[in-house]
């Protein structure tokens, strides 16, 4: 069976909080109803992820645990990876490379532009661009059938199976 990778951006952040950095902006009200939802619909298709990768920025790791709630996953369990906050491409493909012996299915809950510049790379010539340019607009999920082996992926080695934006859940 193969190895499935699900690319899962934040939900949408208050831009107006008072938040003292940007590893402390939450996420806004529009964020903590979709982040819920997508976690509702991953449970509803049975893609209940075996481990689950998350920034420690605090939009995501809200999004990470509304996800988790949704989908039944301890929250204990989620691993707090600060590389994935603020990674670029090469720095998502470490974290990744990290997992060579993980389990058939990883959520990866991160932040653009690196999460749109992995899913380009992977799925390398197999994306419809959106007609907005937003290929991963907030808390929109990829989900690709991977390789194996994580230890060097290469352009195109994935196949997208699912690319979901939280409005279609309305």
């Amino acid at each position: 069976m193969p190895r499935e990778l699900l690319l899962l951006r934040h939900a949408k952040s208050d831009w107006d909080s008072d938040a003292p950095s940007d590893l402390e902006r939450p996420l806004a009200k529009r964020g903590r109803r979709d982040a819920p939802r997508i976690g509702e619909w991953l449970y509803r298709e049975g893609l209940v992820p075996d481990l689950v990768l998350s920034s420690p920025a605090e939009r995501a790791r809200k999004t990470a645990l509304k996800v988790c709630k949704g989908l039944d996953y301890d929250k204990r369990a989620i691993r707090w990876e600060a590389a994935i906050y603020e990674a670029n491409l090469e720095h998502l493909l470490q974290v990744l490379a990290a997992y060579t012996q993980a389990p058939a299915s990883v959520l990866l809950v991160g932040h653009n532009p690196g999460l749109e510049s992995l899913l380009r790379y992977l799925a390398d010539g197999d994306l419809d661009e959106p007609k907005d340019g937003k290929l991963l607009p907030t808390a929109a999920l990829a989900r690709l059938e991977m390789p194996d082996d994580w230890r060097a992926l290469e352009p195109g080695c994935a196949l997208l199976l699912t690319l979901l934006r939280p409005k279609a859940l309305k």
